[in-house]
């Protein structure tokens, strides 16, 4: 995946978000939860959230997947 990132918003957690869901509300996909764990190592243990952590979220510019990866991955 390549990915250009343009800047960052920030997102204030709600009590029981995930990464993966916080990645589906910003980015329409789940699989994306990786790049907001990457903006925020801090918070990386974090299985649930428990409310009011600050979590940067990467404004990507340009999101590819790669023709290599097999169908059931695209």
């Amino acid at each position: 995946m390549s990915q250009r990132i343009a800047g960052y918003i920030k997102y204030t957690a709600q009590g029981g978000d995930t990464f993966d869901s916080i990645a589906l509300a910003a980015y329409n996909e789940e699989r994306m939860a990786t790049t907001i764990i990457t903006a925020n190592p801090d918070l990386c243990d974090v299985l649930i959230f428990e409310g009011g952590e600050l979590v940067q979220i990467p404004i990507v510019e340009t999101v590819t997947t790669p023709d290599t990866l097999p169908p059931w991955r695209r």
